[in-house]
This record gives structure tokens, C-alpha cells and sequence, in this order.
């Protein structure tokens, strides 16, 4: 039984019955997918947090984001992510293509609508790297999405991060810290905020938050069905 399915139980100790393809009787509670966004300030560990819940949960997909930003070393084109020159970037914004885009450290980032429309139809959710001004696109594109800012514990070690991370360049890092600031006043707007103290802790809270999300009622597929047992 799978850590879904034993909440669903304890929601409906008594009477919940999951499907098993031999018992006729049987219900499977499906609820609908959705997005989940993670945003923080940089170095508070958002990609590695994502690449956790990645392996722990397998009914969510990432979402890889066009960009115009240089290839770093390492990095692979379609599985990191889909690197696009100015030009062919802003041909898909003239084409209505994107689901969401913005400008960050003067570079363009972006998803296709059609990779979040690709992982729902293979009834997954799916889970977006991106900043405050995609998740306020993403709301306003009426998308079903959840939004989780995560924060560092301290400035200090915040800086620590960025500092044995390595990727940036020293005039990229103070790019980052002056933009900090603005990064973590928008932490309001999303519905949940989690503090990255410990890794592990952090991605078993942000686990049990989708699976909370999943079990929203407004979510629940055929749960009107299910209840009808009891009332008919």
C-alpha cells in the first residue's frame, strides 16, 4: 500500500475500500493532478530538493524550462534544460507557447504549455523550478498550482551555499545577494513556506504537502460516488 493510499485510509478508517482488479466492489478515490511550484531565493536548495522528490515520488514529473542562458558544463539540452536563442525564445512568446516566461539575471526562462499539458496526460503532477514572477503567471493563467517558497535558515548560510556551490561567477553571486531581498518579499504570496534547516526534513515536509494537496476535496475525482454508497 502505497503512503497515498494509507492516508486515504486513515481519512476513511471504517468504510474506505481501495481497488484491487479482482474485487468488483471496490473504489479507487483518483483526484486530478496539478502544478507544484517551488520558488526560493538562490542557494536555498530548491534544485536539489526538486531532484529528491523526484526519486521519493513518482506520480510527478519535472518540468524542464526553455532558456536563453549559456550552457553550463555539464549541463545536457532537453534533460537540464531546453536552451533557445533570444530570437527563437521570443518567436514562442509571439506564438502564445509559453504557459508562463520571465526575465531573470537578464536572461529569459520559460515552459511550453505543451510539456505541462504532455505530463497531465499521463495523469501526472508537475513540478516547476521557477521564480515568483512564473507562479504569479501561472495563477493567472488559471492552472490548478500549488505554491511552496522555501527559505534558507540564515543570511549566513545562505551565502555559504552560494559560496561552495561554485556555478557563479563572483559577479553573478553579488547579483544574486542584491537581489535577496526582493526574492524573499514575495514569500506572501504562496501558500506555503518551508525552511530548508535540514534537507531531508524539508523534502519529507513538502512531500507530505502534496499529499495533503492531493487529498483536497476539490481535487477528488469520484469521491461524490463513493459517499453515495453510504446515502442510496
Amino acid at each position: 500500500m502505497s503512503q497515498y493510499q494509507k492516508i486515504l485510509v486513515i481519512l476513511f478508517p471504517t468504510h474506505l475500500v481501495l481497488e484491487e482488479q479482482t474485487q468488483v466492489s471496490s473504489l479507487v478515490i483518483k483526484s486530478n493532478n496539478f502544478c507544484i511550484v517551488l520558488s526560493s531565493p538562490s542557494g536555498a536548495g530548491k534544485t536539489t530538493i526538486s531532484k529528491m522528490l523526484l526519486k521519493k515520488d513518482k506520480n510527478i514529473s519535472l518540468s524542464i524550462s526553455c532558456t536563453t542562458r549559456p550552457r553550463r558544463k555539464g549541463e545536457i539540452n532537453n534533460k537540464d534544460y531546453i536552451f533557445m536563442s533570444d530570437n527563437d525564445f521570443n518567436k514562442v512568446i509571439k506564438k502564445n507557447n509559453f504557459i508562463e516566461h520571465a526575465k531573470v539575471f537578464g536572461f529569459k526562462y520559460g515552459t511550453l504549455k505543451k510539456t505541462v499539458d504532455n505530463f497531465f496526460k499521463k495523469k501526472k503532477d508537475v513540478l516547476f523550478d521557477i521564480d515568483w514572477q512564473g507562479y504569479q503567471q501561472l495563477k493567472q493563467a488559471n492552472i490548478d498550482v500549488v505554491g511552496i517558497f522555501i527559505l534558507p535558515p540564515n543570511k549566513k548560510e545562505l551565502i555559504n551555499r552560494l559560496k561552495t556551490r561554485a556555478r557563479d561567477t563572483k559577479d553573478e553571486m553579488k547579483k544574486r545577494m542584491n537581489l535577496v531581498q526582493n526574492e524573499i518579499s514575495h514569500f506572501p504570496e504562496y501558500e506555503y513556506v518551508v525552511i530548508n534547516k535540514n534537507l531531508n526534513t524539508c523534502v519529507d515536509q513538502i512531500k507530505n504537502i502534496i499529499f495533503s494537496e492531493r487529498l483536497k476535496r476539490s481535487r477528488l475525482i469520484n469521491i461524490t460516488s463513493f459517499v453515495n454508497r453510504f446515502i442510496n
